[in-house]
């Protein structure tokens, strides 16, 4: 084999397309997991994007692709390491990365959120009591132990209506890998 770069990443996802227990997983997720609000808390936001899904319709598709940040008092180092002679194949730059993606029926200005963290993610009911309505607050760095962020000093974008909000991890198959 000659390329071994991100071998590991793309067996994992691979999984996810062909094993038939990993991909009836996948199947089955809701639309709007229960945890999203919990799980993007400190997220750092690394890319936006937004495209119409359509010519004929008016639904927009927003994506916000998050990383994990964990807290700078964990130490990281702890972990097992795999052998250096490895390291390409264990590489997986999508790693702690999730993909946020939220169809609305008409195009909403974003204000530009890139490097900036998550520190308040909720679904509601819309005004319209039909639809979901989505509000993130961004805040420059992450709110660590407990301490309670000052929203009005963050940037706010209220997504309403909303009609679906899709979480994706990195190995799942809709989520657009990094290193292809």
């Amino acid at each position: 084999m000659e390329k071994m770069y991100c071998l590991r990443a793309c067996v994992i996802r691979s999984l996810y397309h062909m094993y038939r227990p990993f991909a009836s997983r996948v199947a089955r997720n809701p639309a709007i997991p229960e945890i999203t609000p919990s799980t993007l808390k400190n997220s750092k936001c690394l890319l936006f994007w937004s495209k119409r899904i359509d010519k004929q319709s008016s639904l927009w598709e927003f994506s916000f692709k998050f990383q994990r940040q964990c807290p700078k008092f964990k130490n990281s180092h702890s972990k097992l390491q795999p052998p250096v002679r490895y390291e390409d194949v264990h590489m997986n730059p999508d790693q702690d990365c999730c993909l946020l993606r939220i169809t609305t029926f008409d195009f909403i200005y974003i204000p530009i959120v890139m490097g900036m963290t998550v520190t308040l993610f909720t679904i509601n009911v819309s005004t319209d009591m039909r639809h979901h309505r989505v509000k993130m607050v961004f805040h420059d760095s992450p709110v660590w132990n407990g301490k309670k962020p000052r929203f009005d000093h963050g940037v706010q974008v209220i997504m309403d209506p909303v009609h679906s909000v899709h979480l994706f991890d990195w190995w799942h198959p809709q989520f657009p890998p990094s290193y292809i």
